[in-house]
């Protein structure tokens, strides 16, 4: 650059100069503050820190407890472990000879005591083996030895045993059985009729409480005939038919009759009488109870009879011949 005599500048070159620098200079609003601060230290002691214009309650959030980790209460202080009582032994606060001590020396490993009891079991166990063969060898297999056994819980003799020994020492007891066949047999033949009883009951009770006397053709109905009061009603079928009780009762007469040739009557328990007449022959006795549905004869073509049929009488209060069809159709059984 030309100098000029005197050492100075032009003044037109100073001028742009100063201009340049002003305009390279940041603006007010542009300038950051950078405070140096010691992060081991608490905020507010920083360098030049304090003298910024914060109200108290941006003071207080600086100086918060909670963002300084130098006064964190999570950091607890290190716990010290109490000496033994008597103090630690010389070798192991100093364990290579230090401050005048002789230096630790290593010693030879001592057996456990479980190792020592393990070899005086063994020995225990190969005596013992040695002794069973020992008595094997004496007593051969086949020995029964003649002694009663005991049992451990009441320590009573068991009668009727027989112990037998094995080579390996095993005993066999033979106990007498404890069940007696013939009680067995006997509750048994009681369980069955029990149960023979209990479902002949059932059946019964569930049989209805009147039932026709016989099936076939209703031939005759109740009332007069020839001059004759017909006091029954007939029913025709084959001989042999079943002839049934037409409802509970007890036999009162069963056997042969004038005019009915063969007949069976009875009670019942309202004191109507059921008759049965011209039949072939009777299956039931007097004083035996018949249940509705029984069968209680055959029928036939005994007496005055113009072919095999069933006489049906009924006798209210084993006195009264009433209508037969009108004393079953209130019952529930019709023959029309």
């Amino acid at each position: 650059m030309r100098s000029v005599p005197g050492g100075r500048v032009p003044r037109h070159r100073s001028d742009a100069v100063a201009a340049a620098a002003r305009s390279a200079a940041p603006n007010p609003t542009e300038v950051t503050d950078i405070i140096p601060f010691s992060e081991f230290g608490p905020l507010d002691d920083a360098a030049g820190f304090s003298d910024h214009p914060f109200d108290d309650a941006a003071a207080a959030v600086l100086s918060a407890p909670e963002l300084d980790d130098l006064t964190d209460t999570d950091n607890m202080p290190v716990l010290q472990l109490a000496f033994p009582r008597g103090g630690y032994p010389s070798e192991y606060l100093y364990p290579n000879g230090a401050a005048g001590m002789p230096a630790r020396r290593g010693r030879h490993r001592s057996q456990p005591a479980s190792a020592v009891k393990s070899r005086v079991m063994i020995a225990a166990m190969a005596a013992g083996a040695a002794a069973a063969a020992a008595h094997a060898a004496t007593h051969p297999s086949g020995d029964t030895v003649a002694r009663p056994a005991v049992l451990a819980a009441s320590k009573t003799t068991l009668n009727d045993t027989t112990t037998t020994t094995s080579s390996r020492g095993m005993q066999m007891i033979t106990v007498k059985a404890a069940a007696n066949v013939v009680v067995h047999n006997e509750e048994l033949a009681k369980g069955v009729a029990f149960a023979q009883e209990r479902a002949e009951r059932e059946a019964r009770l569930q049989r209805p409480l009147f039932v026709a006397p016989t099936q076939g053709a209703f031939t005759s109905n109740f009332g007069y005939r020839w001059g004759v009061l017909h006091a029954g009603i007939d029913i025709a079928n084959a001989i042999g038919t079943p002839i049934l009780a037409a409802s509970d009762g007890v036999v009162i007469e069963s056997g042969a009759s004038a005019g009915y040739g063969m007949l069976v009557k009875v009670r019942h328990s309202d004191g109507t009488v059921t008759l049965y007449g011209h039949i072939n022959r009777s299956l039931v006795s007097v004083g035996e109870r018949v249940m509705a549905g029984d069968q209680i004869a055959e029928m036939g073509n005994r007496g005055y009879s113009t072919g095999p049929h069933l006489h049906f009488e009924v006798l209210q209060n084993g006195t009264s011949r009433i209508d037969p069809a009108s004393w079953l159709a209130k019952r529930g059984i019709n023959f029309a």
